[in-house]
This record gives structure tokens, C-alpha cells and sequence, in this order.
């Protein structure tokens, strides 16, 4: 390596480091890569939001859940007492019912 090339090489080298050292010290590219999690919305109480929201919607999920199963049950039923060809109109209501039901829970899992 030539001496003009060294000289450029160890300047290169020198004025990256020091850009490097710059940003470290700028308040404002320290923030950016920071996680602070103070931004995130709270409660009156103190809780996260998030948490809350996914609290209820698992409580509703499972409330929609066990309704699934009973219509599902209800329906089973309805098919054994009706007999070979027989589809009542209370039978597509529950079917109906149950997609209803399995469409609000999906929604829920898939936010």
C-alpha cells in the first residue's frame, strides 16, 4: 500500500469512527433505537391497554366458545330426533347461529 493510499485509508477509517461516535452521543438517534415503553396507552389505574383489551377478548372468546358448543350440542340433537329426511327451519338457524358464532371467535384470534 502507497503512503497516499494508507494516508486515505487511516482518514476514512478515523472520520467513520468518529460519525459512529457522533450519532451514539445524538439524542435523537438514541431515541429512535430505544423501546420505551412509556408511549404505550395506560389506564386510570395504572394498567396497560393492551392487556385489558386482550383480557376481555378472551373472556368473550370463551363465553363464545361454550355458546358454540351448546348450539352445536342443540343441533346434533335436533338432527337424531328429526329423523332421515327431515331438515327443520330451527336446524338451519342453529347453523347458521354456529357460523356466526365460529366467525366472531376467528375474528377475535386473528386481531
Amino acid at each position: 500500500m502507497g503512503v497516499g493510499r494508507r494516508n486515505l485509508f487511516v482518514s476514512l477509517v478515523a472520520a467513520l469512527a468518529a460519525r459512529g461516535q457522533i450519532l451514539d452521543q445524538d439524542p435523537a438517534h438514541s431515541r429512535r433505537h430505544q423501546t420505551d415503553t412509556t408511549d404505550e396507552a395506560r389506564l386510570p389505574d395504572g394498567k396497560s391497554q393492551k392487556d385489558a383489551i386482550a383480557r376481555e377478548d378472551y373472556k368473550q372468546s370463551m363465553k363464545d366458545a361454550d355458546a358454540l358448543v351448546t348450539a352445536a350440542e342443540s343441533l346434533r340433537d335436533e338432527i337424531k330426533n328429526a329423523g332421515s329426511h327431515i331438515v327443520s327451519v330451527s336446524s338451519l338457524r342453529k347453523t347458521e347461529e354456529i357460523e356466526k358464532l365460529a366467525r366472531k371467535i376467528r375474528g377475535r384470534l386473528k386481531a
